[in-house]
């Protein structure tokens, strides 16, 4: 294990930046020591030789124009360590951070302009001029590799036109902030963007940036091409899916695929495809994002989240997201798990309802079949106060952290209000980023609260009888069941898989009445009292006999 020394230097007592650069450099593998505020410069020289350190961190915060005198005293007492391949770091003020530069001593200075992640990538052996730009790695699971144990940070973004869009794409990008931009694309180009003349001139930008041509998205990924150079992804899209595939891997070299299993169809109105025709492609993209490679997230259970479905459907429709991933040659899949969906949920049953998807799908993972966990606030959770909404995003991302997300998919605090412009996406960013410096610093033990285990396993229990359920619908032949289109479909068309604001679908039933009870989203009597699942499945088995 390597060694690094840390101490502020002669007169300088603050050493909050130092601890912070130790507690990186832990998480980095190094052995850490702290010698302390205010250590003179021999103090460190002689640790340093005692120690036979590595690298060398020292800081200086207080007036430039004796920090500048004392660096260059330091510079000339170290030189001998620094011939014999001992490496030396500094931290402070930018004037004095100007100063150090100078001198031509330090292989990295930093003024406190970097990210947590840039010093972690230093510390892991990356890069050590913080005035050039070095490209992050390109690729999804690289880059979670790269970043760890920070998550990689993804922010949707896609405004009515592509000026605007490509503007702000650019200024994402230079921020240095966001690892993976979706790109919000319009409804006209998730559905018909092989397909110009069933395209709409007065939808146009409704719902995202209005992408019409293959250099549209070239267009799009060259804006990125700066700063900390963020990968891309966007919409599977709700038709010709297999074309769309190949031309974003050409294109934007897509960070990963999102595709739900029962939405965005005529099920949602999203697209031209009956649910269970796009239960069947969306399975076939599956089948080909995992043929070359690339990631794959099912987008499934928020879906019965937004639409007021009991916990144990979003837990249910969450495993079967799995399964499809599983069967359809996914190698990397992308889990997501969105909070506050429904937002009436309180944070320790929603902790304890994504410990049940956790625990289900886990035994599914081996070499051949990677889990990476991503975690985002809910959509319809926001308040639309301004203040109140940063305070909800702060908060929700330190709920999320408990589950040590690989990925955190983060939600403008505008999302009640507006789409986010370029600058809600970077401060939105920040916070989260401060959030999850403040919860990788050390954080409560959340999970191991037995009020949250004991609903864990009561969901577990009860999403295993729906499973059953579904199972039991299947044809003898079907080899399995909660893989086949038909299954799945007659699931939904059955009621198995129900959500209240289904009413009317012309595919789900819409029959389910849900509460929120002690903080929980679950299935009711007409009088407001809790239905067993048990018995919500045997009524509709009654209905299918009668």
């Amino acid at each position: 294990m390597k060694t690094i020394i840390a101490a502020a230097l002669g007169e300088c007592v603050h050493v909050a930046g130092i601890s912070n650069f130790l507690f990186l450099a832990e998480q980095a593998g190094w052995r850490t020591i702290f010698l302390g505020p205010a250590v003179p410069i021999q103090d460190v020289i002689a640790a340093a030789k005692r120690e036979k350190v590595d690298l060398v961190g020292v800081s200086y915060r207080l007036t430039p124009e004796t920090g500048e005198r004392l660096l260059g005293e330091f510079a000339e007492a170290a030189d001998e360590l620094r011939s014999a391949g001992v490496r030396f770091a500094f931290g402070g003020t930018p004037p004095v951070a100007k100063s150090a530069r100078k001198l031509g001593f330090f292989e990295a200075v930093f003024d406190g302009s970097e990210t947590e992640a840039d010093v972690l990538a230093y510390l892991k052996g990356g890069r050590v001029d913080f005035q050039t730009e070095v490209i992050p790695p390109q690729s999804t699971i690289e880059r979670i590799h790269w970043k760890s144990p920070y998550p990689i940070l993804r922010h949707h973004f896609g405004l009515p036109t592509m000026e605007a869009t490509l503007k702000g794409v650019e200024a994402i990008a230079a921020s240095r902030l966001l690892d993976v931009i979706s790109l919000g694309i319009d409804q006209d180009a998730q559905e018909n963007f092989f397909h110009p003349e069933r395209q709409n001139i007065r939808r146009r930008g409704a719902g995202g940036v209005p992408v019409r041509s293959a250099d549209d998205y070239r267009a799009l990924y060259q804006a990125s091409r700066k700063g900390n150079y963020p990968l891309l992804r966007t919409y599977s899209g709700t038709d010709d899916f297999i074309q769309l595939a190949e031309m974003y891997m050409d294109t934007i070299n897509i960070a990963w695929c999102a595709i739900p299993l029962f939405w965005f169809n005529q099920m949602d109105g999203r697209g031209p495809w009956d649910l269970e025709g796009s239960i069947r492609e969306h399975q076939q993209v599956m089948a080909w994002y995992g043929a070359h490679n690339i990631p794959v997230e099912l987008n499934e259970p928020h879906h019965w989240g937004l639409r007021d479905a009991p916990d144990t459907v979003f837990v249910v429709s969450a495993y079967l997201s799995a399964c499809q991933a599983l069967a359809f040659g996914v190698k990397d899949f992308i889990c997501q798990f969105m909070f506050n969906s429904p937002p009436g949920l309180s944070d320790s049953m929603d902790l304890a309802k994504m410990l049940a998807i956790l625990e289900m799908i886990q035994p599914l993972s081996s070499p051949d079949f990677r889990i990476w966990k991503q975690t985002r606030t809910g959509l319809l959770s926001y308040p639309l106060d301004p203040a109140a909404a940063r305070a909800h995003l702060a908060a929700s991302i330190y709920v999320q952290m408990a589950l040590k997300p690989d990925i955190i998919h983060i939600v403008s605090y505008t999302e009640a209000d507006h789409a986010a412009t370029a600058d809600d996406v970077i401060e939105s960013t920040r916070m989260a980023q401060r959030v999850i410096n403040n919860a990788l610093k050390g954080q409560p033990d959340m999970l191991a609260d037995q009020t949250i285990q004991k609903r864990k396993n009561e969901l577990i229990s009860d999403a295993s009888l729906v499973l059953d359920a579904i199972r039991a619908l299947a044809l003898p032949s079907v080899p399995d069941p909660l893989t086949d289109p038909h299954t799945l479909a007659r699931a939904v068309i059955t009621g198995i898989l129900d959500a209240p604001q289904l009413k009317n679908n012309p595919f789900a039933r819409g029959q389910i009445s849900t509460r929120y009870l002690d903080g929980r989203c679950v299935a009711v009597f007409p009088d407001g009292t809790p239905m067993p699942e048990s018995i919500r499945l045997a009524n509709l088995r009654k209905e299918s006999i009668s």
